[in-house]
């Protein structure tokens, strides 16, 4: 189903509303901001990987001259065990105050242990040297395969594996097994002509955001009503989740707690959590004082989220007709320090693509002596795709047919069941496979050295929670407040929707990012939630403010409500009752006599978010004296359901290629054995320059979500699910392995391209 439906304003490339102040050095980040006699807070980070804390003495860095707070994790309530909701997922309390601050152990090199806050960055510094901390060392568990080892060092003493059901089971690093399924496996695999088994592992990889985590937090004991009062100004994906996790950490109501977004230099998932807003607040507490926190890079490297390291085994079969009648996974995920990698959405993905009556996905959530584990775009999905799709590839080569045929032969349509549970409803994987099989990318002709890989992409996309509020000024203009930090074109996207529903000029329009006092609550950016989701909440609210405008009207004229139309940003009457329409302009100018000033709200909790398909071709050369790989061309496809902001849509998905062809060829975590990370900055861990990289062709594939008064689906995580297939697909064809199954441990690098290349 495509939407035909001609719009005014949406689907139009209008001028970015924070565009300007961006490129100008305007825009506010979250290092930006100083308040009168700020404070500096530095955190004391761990040597070891693996460690107990014997104790910890701040009493010399207390008394150092300029130093007027110190607080470890005795400074922190305790927080029970367990998990709470938390908008895009669940979070344990007690393992975020611990990664915050270690309580009684440090489960990775870089691991938060103290901090201090002093009237200057040197005099901070110098207070950590003077922090006494007494360790016991441990040994470290830096990978998967030796956290599940028998014998392996345990990272939580206590933790025993959720899913297992049995009286005697002993604590592991396994922090969680799952399975889901439908049909009958055995028989799947005996009704298949062909079946292949392989193994992909892809390594931990940063989301690669340009801005360090930053904050300024300011603690007030406030009066015996109001209670303690913490502000906080920082970057993040979501500033009610910053006020949630650190009210709750604090032991603090979040009426307590006011944050105030600044501008995002990047975060794809990396900024969904906290590190530094609660240590600061502390801080502040205790002095009396703002406090500023300003991560280094190599702090985020050690210390903040990557994406997990996975080691995913895919089993298919298929018939040599070529239809899969059997599809079997098994995926490992790093979850890093403390358990929660991604490994339902992984499990949730990996096969969704396809109609299969017998499938079958097992999962284990596993803990490791790494930094914790964090969102990256599409969380779990990529790594599960590179397994799945590579050998789809594969057996396309086996049944001498077309990739994409294959694909399409296989592919779900509108009614499929998922094997998570709900039913599809209009989708467009089959429109992006054809769109791409007749792209003259994908017919263009390769030389020697060369590869061309395809590969297909899901994420399902969420809803949640959002509010918007709209205002009207006495001269007409609106003001469009939601609660989401704009990363991807959203201020644009709100605007266009509030333009399109009330028929006003863009001109006309303000959208505004507003603090957690300012509107109501709204879950985090991300997820590919807040066109959506958030959208959704501002055309409600514009509904509304139609609503009040046309009682406005029908007040002024001394007509009845059912008389008033709103048209093209007009209330009108019937001609029989020969009426001036009256403009948004006109309503607001008088306002005062019709009931007081204009404002409407609206908030939800969105359901039937639309799932989104992608497609990649990616064709790469191989140098085989030196084993590097350069990417020659990319087509990127993707089933967007409507596109609000073609501009921006097509940014999503020329960063996602970028994002998942550095993952597949150049980015990773290296930690030697005592588990300290090697290669904790740009230099060291190479992501995609402009100058690596081709243009990236898109092509917007619109097949409007029914659930969406717009058509929305969330556009900005799928991008990133198919590339590194595509890719590890390419550098095989290109090196000559005409299994098309060699190299399956990322990243592809010069070295292991020249190794394969060196065993032909």
């Amino acid at each position: 189903m495509s939407d035909d439906k001609q719009y005014q304003f949406i689907g139009t490339r209008s001028i970015r509303p924070d565009g300007f102040d961006k490129v100008t050095g305007r825009a506010n980040y979250g290092a930006d901001l100083s308040l009168p006699g700020m404070l500096h807070g530095k955190i004391l980070r761990s040597p070891h990987a693996h460690a107990r804390i014997l104790s910890v003495d701040l009493s010399e860095a207390l008394a150092l001259d300029g130093v007027l707070a110190a607080v470890s994790a005795k400074d922190l309530p305790d927080q029970r065990a367990g998990a709470d909701d938390a908008g895009e997922g669940q979070v344990d309390y007690e393992d975020l105050s611990n990664n915050i601050l270690a309580r009684h152990k440090v489960l990775y090199h870089g691991h938060a242990v103290a901090a201090v806050a002093a009237i200057s960055e040197s005099i901070a510094l110098q207070a950590l040297s003077k922090i006494k901390v007494d360790y016991q060392p441990l040994t470290p568990v830096i990978n998967l395969m030796l956290a599940q080892r028998e014998n392996s060092p345990l990272l939580h003493e206590s933790m025993i594996t959720q899913g297992i059901v049995s009286d005697d089971a002993k604590p592991s690093n396994i922090a969680k097994q799952a399975v889901i399924s439908r049909g009958d496996i055995d028989k799947g695999f005996a009704e298949a002509d062909i079946i292949l088994e392989r193994t992909y592992t892809a390594p931990a990889a940063h989301q690669g955001y340009i801005e360090p985590h930053a904050c300024v937090v300011n603690h007030s004991l406030g009066n015996h009503s109001a209670g303690e009062q913490v502000d906080v100004w920082c970057s993040s994906q979501g500033h009610f989740m910053v006020r949630a996790y650190t009210a709750k950490i604090l032991g603090l109501d979040v009426s307590e707690v006011k944050v105030t977004p600044a501008e995002i230099g990047g975060g794809f998932g990396g900024k969904t959590t906290v590190y530094l807003e609660p240590v600061a607040a502390l801080l502040s507490r205790q002095a009396g004082r703002p406090v500023k926190m300003v991560m280094t890079r190599e702090e985020v490297f050690r210390a903040t989220g990557p994406g997990s390291e996975s080691r995913v085994k895919v089993k298919i079969g298929v018939t040599k007709a070529g239809q899969f009648t059997a599809m079997d996974a098994e995926i490992d995920m790093n979850a890093g320090a403390f358990k929660g990698s991604p490994i339902m959405p992984a499990m949730m993905c990996i096969f969704t693509p396809y109609t299969c009556a017998n499938m079958k996905v097992r999962g284990q959530d596993v803990v490791t002596n790494t930094p914790k584990a964090a969102a990256y775009r599409a969380p779990g999905a990529p790594q599960a795709h590179l397994a799945a799709e590579c050998v789809i590839n594969e057996l396309a080569l086996e049944l001498a047919m077309d990739p994409i045929d294959l694909r399409l032969q296989n592919a779900v349509e509108e009614g499929c069941r998922t094997i998570y549970g709900p039913k599809f409803q209009a989708i467009g994987l089959k429109q992006v496979l054809e769109q791409a099989k007749q792209h003259p990318h994908y017919s263009a002709a390769l030389t020697a050295n060369q590869g061309r890989g395809v590969a297909a992409g899901f994420w399902f996309n969420i809803g949640l929670q959002s509010s918007a509020t709209i205002h009207v000024s006495e001269s007409g203009k609106v003001v469009v407040l939601t609660g989401n930090p704009d990363i991807g074109g959203s201020r644009a996207s709100m605007a266009l929707m509030a333009a399109e529903t009330l028929g006003i000029p863009l001109s006309q329009i303000k959208p505004i990012v507003a603090d957690t006092e300012s509107v109501g609550y709204n879950d985090l950016t991300g997820g590919s939630r807040t066109t959506f989701a958030t959208g959704w909440a501002v055309i409600n609210a514009a509904k509304n403010l139609i609503t009040d405008l046309k009682k406005r009207a029908s007040k002024l004229w001394e007509v009845e409500l059912d008389q008033v139309d709103w048209v093209d940003g007009q209330a009108v009457a019937p001609a029989a009752l020969d009426k001036q329409p009256l403009s948004l302009s006109d309503l607001a100018a008088k306002a005062g006599f019709t009931g007081g000033p204009l404002t409407a709200t609206a908030s939800l909790n969105a359901k039937g978010a639309g799932p989104a398909f992608s497609v990649n071709i990616i064709d790469v050369e191989v140098d085989v004296e030196t084993g590097k790989a350069d990417v020659l061309r990319v087509t990127a496809l993707q089933d967007v359901g409507k596109a609000i902001h073609p501009s921006y849509v097509e940014g999503q998905m020329q960063g996602g290629a970028v994002q998942g062809i550095g993952w597949a060829l150049n980015e990773e975590y290296i930690f030697n054995d005592d588990g300290v990370l090697q290669n904790p900055g740009f230099l060291d861990y190479r992501i995609p320059l402009a100058s690596d990289l081709p243009m990236i062709d898109t092509v917007i594939v619109e097949v409007a979500n029914p659930a969406h008064p717009f058509g929305v689906r969330g556009v900005g995580e799928a991008p990133i699910c198919a590339p590194m297939a595509a890719v590890t697909t390419a550098v095989n064809q290109a090196i000559g392995v005409d299994s098309g199954y060699r190299l399956t441990e990322l990243p592809l690098n010069p070295p292991k391209i020249l190794a394969a290349i060196d065993s032909e």
